[in-house]
This record gives C-alpha cells, structure tokens and sequence, in this order.
C-alpha cells in the first residue's frame, strides 16, 4: 500500500506526521512524505505521481474545513476517486462528521493509537 502524509497550509508542527508515517512503514507501507507547507494542488499533485493508495492528512492548524475539502474538490477534479482519504489532528468532533460527510473515510484525533491507524488503512487495502 502506498500513502501519501501531507501538511497542507501554514500548519508548521510535523511531529504527529511523522511518528505516523514511521508507524505506517513499521507496518509494511509505502509512506510518501509531502514535507511542511503544501498547498492542495500541490498534495493532489503528489497523490497521482505517487499513484497513491491513501492520503493522510495532518491538521492542527484549524484549517481543516477550508483545506480538506479543497482537497477533495481537486481530487473529484482530476479524476482520483480510489484513493482512501483520513485525516488526523486537533478536530472538533462536529468536524470530524462534516469531514466525513465530505468523503473522507477516518477522522483520528489526538490520543488515537497509531495501531488503529494502521489497523484502519490494511482494512481499507483489503476492502
């Protein structure tokens, strides 16, 4: 499987992506790191030269409801509609269902364990 991580935005802290992204790996994934500071065309643009499988996004910024759906409008877009789409960070739970009801498949919240991460992504690689 191979997942996309990416920082969209001016969110600067990248400690949660990149222990997710080690855990992802530990389990056997290919994980493609965006790097901080994407734009959405940007990780829309990474998610078709990677053909990637999965796109985890991290949020703390308070951005997500401008961000992620922005993503998934370009994604619509270019056509990409077989790519399993999560988020993670600091999201209130009202968000998490408006994020959902967008199309993305798992919201993670702070304190979730990286196991039910991976646990989630080798469920939706087998679907």
């Amino acid at each position: 499987m191979r997942v996309v991580i990416a920082k969209p935005g001016l969110d600067g802290h990248d400690r949660g992506a990149k222990v997710i992204a080690r855990a992802l790996r530990d389990a056997g994934m290919e994980v493609i790191y965006t790097g901080l500071h994407q734009t959405p065309e940007q990780i829309v643009e990474t998610i078709l030269e990677e053909d990637a499988d999965a796109l985890g996004i991290s949020v703390l910024s308070g951005a997500h409801m401008t961000l992620v759906p922005r993503i998934l409008e370009l994604m619509r877009e270019r056509g990409v509609e077989d790519v399993c789409v999560v988020v993670g960070g600091t999201i209130p739970n009202d968000d998490c269902v408006a994020l959902k009801e967008l199309g993305v498949a798992e919201v993670f919240t702070p304190g979730s364990p990286t196991s039910a991460i991976v646990e989630f992504l080798t469920a939706q690689a087998a679907a």
